[in-house]
């Protein structure tokens, strides 16, 4: 897997990815200590307005934004992006009312949305072979998993000796250096997309076009739809149950989220040999079968006072291989129904959609868990993801191999076996 860092180019632009991912992951914690300082006892729901708006800039503002940039470079706008976001990132420490807070992080988000889509549809380009292209996304995977580890340690050490205001000091500097990283690499020369040349509009929508006539990529959908059920579930209601249903120390609650993320990295390291065997149809089919019967055991858990620990664990650990089933070969399937002109907007299409799944999962795990309870949330969100796996399954066509040729490659980019 490490061989593709062997490759200049990427290896650049692997290095900018965590660079910015780990200065992200420390602006979540420096946040809400923020949040804290000018809301008090109100801080949870000024970051929930806060990852509110976050979702709205991923979800409505994305397409728009690529759409205008499309004629542009990508290093310019990988740049750019970055240049805001440390700039935003600067404003943060000066900041007094809280309304300055969810301007700054809607312009912040709104520069991700442009950076990360941009970044993922250069990589096919710079890892043209399918093995090492695999690599990258395990690679990638395995540096959001990562990050979600890392950033809240280095954050506590760091809260040690300096101030949170400090951190956010921290967080510019990581994605000035992510700019720096971008702008010494020789990157693929970028052609203007097709659909470049019509309307904003026409650019603002072609992404979600393709997804819709596109077989896999309505799978696809569906499948985003399965992962933000139990994402959701893990990352609001982890708390709840670690505390309230089992009654373990807070510190278990790191414990817990740390479980997730080693099923998540056990599955990315795994990815590619997998994918060599199965293809990318099976592999994330398979992933999405395990999420609701992983689910409905959760569900039974939310009814356990007291017991369970080592279940909760194993469930947290099966969530996050099921996850990464899905989640890691994904871009493969975007790469696939697309060609060079219209990736940038599939890809962004994927970013905005996916991110849509969880302004229905978040709530439901969030609100109607504080309301109804953790038992019909998870039940609810059970279904959901039950529902996406079964739309995923009939939306995604078996490969057909041509029978004049052995060893054909299939329509999910995975080899038929020899006649």
């Amino acid at each position: 897997m490490l061989t593709v860092l062997r490759n200049r180019t990427y290896r650049h632009l692997f290095t900018a990815q965590m660079v910015a991912l780990l200065g992200t992951g420390v602006l979540t914690v420096a946040l809400g200590l923020l949040a804290f300082d000018l809301a008090g006892a109100g801080a949870g729901a000024v970051l929930g307005t806060a990852l509110t708006i976050k979702m709205i800039a991923y979800v409505g503002v994305a397409p728009v934004i690529n759409a205008l940039v499309a004629r542009l470079p990508t290093r310019p706008v990988l740049i750019g992006a970055d240049a805001v976001r440390a700039g935003m990132a600067l404003c943060l420490p000066f900041i007094t009312e809280v309304w300055q807070v969810y301007a700054v992080v809607f312009l912040l988000q709104t520069a991700s949305a442009t950076f990360t889509p941009a970044f993922q549809a250069v990589i096919p380009a710079v890892l043209p072979a399918e093995r090492d292209y695999t690599s990258a996304l395990s690679l990638s995977r395995l540096a959001y998993d990562l990050e979600a580890l890392v950033s809240p340690a280095a954050a506590a050490v760091a809260l040690s000796v300096l101030s949170y205001h400090d951190l956010f000091l921290g967080t510019a500097a990581g994605f000035v250096a992510s700019a720096l990283m971008v702008a010494t690499t020789a990157l693929p020369a970028s052609r203007t997309p097709a659909g470049g040349q019509g309307s904003v509009w026409h650019r603002t929508t072609l992404g979600a076009r393709i997804f819709w006539r596109t077989p896999r990529l309505r799978s696809l959908l569906a499948l985003d739809l399965v992962v933000a059920a139990p994402t959701a579930l893990v990352l609001v209601n982890s708390v709840v149950y670690v505390r309230d249903v089992l009654g373990r120390p807070g510190a278990d609650l790191a414990i817990a989220l740390a479980a997730y993320g080693v099923g998540s990295m056990l599955v990315a390291l795994a990815a590619p040999k997998l994918l060599e065997r199965s293809g990318t149809r099976a592999l994330m089919l398979t992933g999405a079968a395990l999420i609701p019967p992983v689910m409905a055991a959760t569900t039974v858990l939310s009814y356990r006072d007291g017991a369970g620990w080592g279940v909760l664990l194993g469930l947290w650990l099966a969530l996050g291989a099921g996850t990464s089933a899905v989640l890691t070969p994904s871009a493969r399937v975007l790469r696939d129904a697309s060609d060079e002109h219209t990736r940038p907007y599939v890809f962004t299409a994927q970013f905005s959609l996916s991110h849509a799944c969880f302004i229905l999962t978040y709530p439901v795990a969030g609100w109607m868990g504080a309301r109804a309870g953790l038992g019909p949330a998870a039940l609810v969100l059970t279904a959901v993801a039950a529902l996406g796996a079964v739309a995923a399954v009939v939306s995604w066509p078996r490969p057909v191999a041509p029978p004049q040729t052995a060893g054909a490659v299939g329509e999910d980019g995975s080899r038929e076996p020899d006649a």
